[in-house]
């Protein structure tokens, strides 16, 4: 093994996603108010876009499906409403650190590897600027010179649990998937790895299985025991 993918959100920072997403679309709804849009109207676009870098076909980057989407819907330019999301992004929505429960397992897990030599990657699924997935980032403890790679929106052309996104990651960092581990908390969009030939470990504290799926199989457990289970990897140094 020569390097470790982690995904973010229930993984390296514990968190309820709906309850996120509920607080980061009233928030949004706000600002766009303030700025002359229809917020209803601004949710619904925003969530238009979201489907429409899910369904990307590879063509384009996923910052360039989103704005292509929001420009049919909204019109202009995107530099007439750009300014909006990097006001939102820079301010209000540092206010939803308070919805998550960061841990210091996760810098500790990224510190381990580290230490041991091997190439992490932050795949958390790019469908937020990086300007967001950095924030959240921070509030996990975590760094960007932690991670050969951080998949955003704006480098990356498919999403989570398409294998193009995951193949995406094996060509920018020069790597086999025999030679990867993926850790996540989400058996939907993580586990697609393991058909490429990844290996996968499973954080079983924020879980999400909503097809009750057998994954005795694999590596898996809590937080702390995906620390002990790095610990024992072989180094690389």
């Amino acid at each position: 093994m020569k390097a470790v993918l982690f995904d973010l959100d229930g993984t390296l920072l514990p968190m309820d996603m709906e309850i996120f997403l509920r607080e980061y679309l009233q928030k949004l709804g706000v600002k766009a108010a303030a700025y002359g849009y229809d917020p209803a109207k601004m949710v619904e676009v925003v969530m238009a876009g979201v489907e429409a870098m899910i369904q990307n076909d590879g063509s384009m980057t996923n910052e360039e499906r989103f704005w292509q989407l929001f420009l049919s819907r909204i019109g202009g330019e995107k530099e007439a409403h750009y300014k909006l999301f990097e006001e939102f992004y820079t301010n209000e929505f540092r206010t939803l650190a308070r919805i998550v429960q960061p841990t210091p397992l996760a810098r500790e897990a990224v510190r381990i590897l580290g230490d041991k030599g091997y190439t992490t990657v932050l795949a958390t699924n790019p469908l937020f600027p990086s300007m967001a997935i950095l924030e959240r980032m921070s509030w996990a403890g975590l760094h960007p010179h932690d991670f050969a790679l951080i998949t955003t929106f704006e480098n990356s052309r498919f999403t989570k649990p398409h294998l193009g996104y995951f193949q995406g990651i094996l060509e920018a960092i020069g790597a086999a998937p025999q030679d990867c581990l993926m850790v996540g908390n989400d058996l939907v969009e993580d586990l697609p790895a393991v058909e490429l030939g990844m290996e996968f470990f499973l954080v079983t504290d924020d879980l999400i299985n909503p097809q009750g799926a057998d994954y005795s199989q694999f590596p898996h457990g809590t937080r702390e025991d995906l620390v002990s289970y790095l610990a024992k990897l072989p180094d690389r140094k």
